[in-house]
């Protein structure tokens, strides 16, 4: 095995979050959403939807009676908020929250089995069924969640109780599936056990574990299919009905061997799930095959199958991609677990290759689908991701029932509310990444990060940053000695530079442009205590345009300032937001409103408002003049919409021709 040269992410604990805007998310993460989602998964929330996640884990380890209840794949929320608890514990302790940790630990290691399997739905309710029905019932998936969880939780604490689960669960896996004669040649519907063996690895250096990821990714595909073959074997049993997982190959992306895979094809959560398995085994095994597969599925969705808003998934049905330039608003999926597997694809590019492309399409989907996933108080989620609703339809029209005009207290599948939570808990482990003596800057969030080379050299980079709402950007270097290193800052796509970008360092301005390196300004020099090095991005309001073949935005415009994109409510703009037509050569206004929505800048544009006169007992008319009346229209940032009640919302609005 030939490891690449790569990137590396800063420990957690090396770094502490110290940002206007971020701080509040990882506060919330830490005093709101764990603790109600703890609350959730013991079925304490009155209203929502119940998890017995909990229960199922105590009923598998003999402390109580009952029955499994709950989606196949339940046991992963339980992992998932784990793995959250163990982000938080690993950047400052929490003796409480731990202790509660230790309790759940305590419990799956009771529910595991002696051959070290652990799935409480087929303990509790298929036992003569395990390994029988991968196509559908996720055991791999729970499996993979469950290794990442114990992975985090021993980084944090250095406790080995849950990582000695971990260890025994992923050698059961190794008895069960392999090339060696008599073990099972096949992989997961759903792709997740790739990403949590390779963790595995590195943390053990177990290198069977390595080798294993691998090899689902190398079955993936392959002739004679696997999941007709398990299907044949379980006399055409399936769990799904709606869904034909079995036949339908493009789901769960076993249409082709993976490195022969040009496309995003199928559920949308699978496929950059599977693209970031590849890319950990890509860089631990030197596959450069392997990589190009992985750049080209990133080409597919990121030109041809991406909302503006960084969310994936255009269709309901299968949650899946479509095909190229299908990407309707109101019907729009965008599921908040694909844009969070889309940072976690960009974020292993970057490890390869550190190109602002993979950067900006993080901070794309990070300020925008994810964060609007989760209302402002932290108690209130959203699966799906519009980009525009119409709460009557959602009510009335099947097509758009799957959208939701207020967000929801759980969920009978609950896999993106915990998601959220371990990306926001762990969000600094995508700020920064450290190659030879290069630091990166991927993402301007104000922080305190401390890190060091060989030959004793440490590093402190303190970061203050008014991101998303100005792009000011400031970092003070503190060194022992005077140590040379480069600071590579990246240059946003929707950055002008026209606009006035200025780099300055020690409060002398500096010439940039001879030093972009693939979107990233190096700096490169012998650094002592108090250097500063200051970058101002101009945050200018952009008309965003979709690509011609994009149907649905024909005609319209978005508008985006610096990383965010904004959208209209009904609550400021009235109802029957399709009437509203932006005056082409508007200039638009910002104006930050601190009592709005936790404090936002709002952007107004002088506009018309189709009229309905003379419309009475009309459905059509010939020859008729379009009547309009001038109006402002006032935008939000489109993570905060839906916090203000039921009301329509638009992302993209018409312009005057």
């Amino acid at each position: 095995m030939n490891q690449l040269l790569s990137s590396k992410p800063i420990p957690l604990s090396h770094l502490r979050i110290q940002d206007n805007f971020w701080s509040e998310y990882v506060r919330l993460v830490r005093h709101v959403v764990v603790p109600y989602q703890w609350e959730a998964l013991n079925d304490r929330v009155e209203g929502a939807e119940p998890s017995h996640a909990i229960q199922n884990f105590k009923i598998a380890a003999g402390l109580k009676q009952g029955e499994f209840y709950g989606m196949v794949f339940q046991d992963s929320d339980v992992a998932k908020w784990l793995e959250a608890v163990s982000y938080l514990l690993e950047t400052g302790p929490d003796p409480e929250l731990e202790a509660v940790a230790d309790g759940v630990i305590q419990i799956i290691a009771k529910a595991q089995q002696a051959d070290g399997y652990l799935n409480t739905y087929f303990t509790l309710k298929e036992p003569g069924n395990k390994w029988t029905n991968l196509a559908e019932c996720h055991e791999l998936y729970c499996a993979g969640h469950m290794i990442e969880a114990a992975v985090a939780y021993y980084q944090a604490t250095g406790k080995k109780l849950i990582l000695d689960v971990a260890c025994r669960l992923a050698d059961c896996i190794d008895s069960v599936f392999g090339t060696e004669e008599g073990k099972q040649k096949g992989y997961d519907g759903h792709q997740e056990i790739e990403l949590a063996l390779v963790k595995l690895y590195h943390t053990t250096s177990q290198k069977k574990y390595l080798r294993l990821s691998q090899f689902f990714l190398d079955e993936r595909g392959r002739e004679p299919d696997f999941y007709e073959m398990e299907f044949a074997r379980r006399g055409h049993k399936v769990h799904f009905p709606a869904l034909d997982m079995v036949h339908d190959k493009a789901y769960s992306q076993a249409h082709l061997p993976v490195r022969q895979q040009k496309s995003a094809e199928g559920h949308a959560v699978r496929v950059v799930y599977m693209c970031s398995g590849m890319v950990d085994v890509a860089l631990e095994t030197g596959d450069q095959e392997l990589l190009e597969a992985c750049k080209s599925l990133w080409r597919n969705i990121v030109t041809k199958r991406m909302y503006i808003t960084g969310g994936i998934g255009s269709s309901a049905y299968g949650e899946a991609f479509t095909m190229d330039y299908d990407l309707p608003g109101d019907t729009a999926y965008a599921e908040t677990c694909a844009s969070i597997g889309l940072i976690f694809f960009a974020q292993r590019m970057l490890q390869f290759e550190p190109d602002s492309e993979y950067a900006d399409v993080m901070e794309q989907a990070l300020y925008n689908t994810v964060i609007s996933g989760m209302s402002r108080d932290g108690r209130r989620f959203f699966y799906v991701n519009p980009l525009e609703v119409w709460p009557d339809a959602c009510d009335k029209n099947a097509n758009v029932h799957h959208v939701k005009s207020e967000r929801q207290g759980w969920f009978g599948c609950a896999c993106c509310p915990p998601n959220i939570a371990r990306l926001l808990a762990s969000l600094g482990r995508y700020m920064y990444s450290l190659q030879d003596r290069i630091i990166y800057s991927h993402l301007y969030i104000g922080s305190d990060v401390s890190m060091s080379w060989e030959g004793g050299d440490e590093v402190r980079l303190v970061q203050d940053s008014r991101f998303p709402w100005e792009g000011a950007v400031r970092f003070e270097i503190t060194t022992r000695k005077e140590t040379e290193f480069t600071l590579a800052l990246r240059i946003p796509k929707w950055c002008r530079a026209e606009a006035g970008l200025m780099l300055s360092i020690n409060g002398e301005e500096a010439a940039y442009e001879g030093l972009m390196i693939k979107g990233y300004v190096h700096i490169h020099r012998r650094w002592q205590s108090g250097d500063v090095v200051e970058l101002l991005l101009p945050m200018q309001i952009s008309r965003v345009r979709g690509h011609p073949l994009v149907r649905e935005t024909i005609g319209k415009v978005a508008l985006q300032r610096g990383p965010i994109v904004y959208c209209l409510e009904e609550v400021d703009n009235g109802a029957n937001l399709h009437q509203i037509i932006l005056d082409k050569q508007a200039v638009e206004e910002v104006q930050f409103e601190s009592e709005l929505l936790g404090g936002v800048p709002v952007i107004t544009v002088p506009a018309q408002r189709v009229q309905a006169t003379d419309w009475e007992g009309q459905l059509y008319q010939a020859d008729s003049e379009v009547q309009t009346m001038p109006v402002t229209a006032r935008f939000i940032p489109y993570f905060a919409w839906a916090n203000r009640g039921r009301n329509e919302m638009s992302v993209w609005v018409k312009e005057e021709s």
